[in-house]
């Protein structure tokens, strides 16, 4: 039972001081990026109307897409929660939640309300809404066919 235990505080240790070493050496990298490129605001790009009509209308479709997945997700989880008690329900419902915080604040209605814009990103607008989408309706297919 101690072996057991140390070897967790282990994994614990490892995980916590790779996490550490990881965000130093971000840090290290980003001041050297910065004192090369010193920070200037960036004035708002062009309107470019392609780039509205496809790509930020096809992210807004795939981050509503992704909300209702999360809202599937999170009720699933509390149920099974609800039913098991389970330690990893709860990080699977923690997990879901936080996710549909970070999509609803990165939702395209939610930044052009705050009079923000994601002029000029073209195409990498829907990469990560794409990916995400794939990962949230796989999870939601285990976690509902299980």
């Amino acid at each position: 039972m101690e072996n057991k235990m140390n070897r967790k505080v282990n994994i614990w240790l490892f995980i916590i001081v790779g996490l550490i070493v990881i965000a130093i050496l971000a840090a290290v990298w980003a001041a050297f990026t910065f004192v090369q490129f010193p920070f200037r605001p960036v004035p708002a790009p062009e309107f470019n109307p392609a780039d509205l009509e496809f790509y930020y209308i096809a992210r807004t479709v795939f981050s509503t897409i992704n909300i209702a997945l999360l809202v599937f997700l999170i009720a699933t989880y509390a149920t099974l929660f609800s039913k098991t008690r389970s330690e990893f329900t709860i990080g699977l419902l923690i997990f879901a939640v936080v996710f549909f915080i970070k999509d609803v604040l990165s939702s395209p209605f939610v930044i052009g309300a705050f009079r923000f814009h994601l002029a000029g990103l073209g195409p990498f607008a829907l990469i990560e809404p794409m990916f995400e989408l794939v990962a949230l309706s796989i999870l939601l297919y285990l976690s509902v066919k299980y």
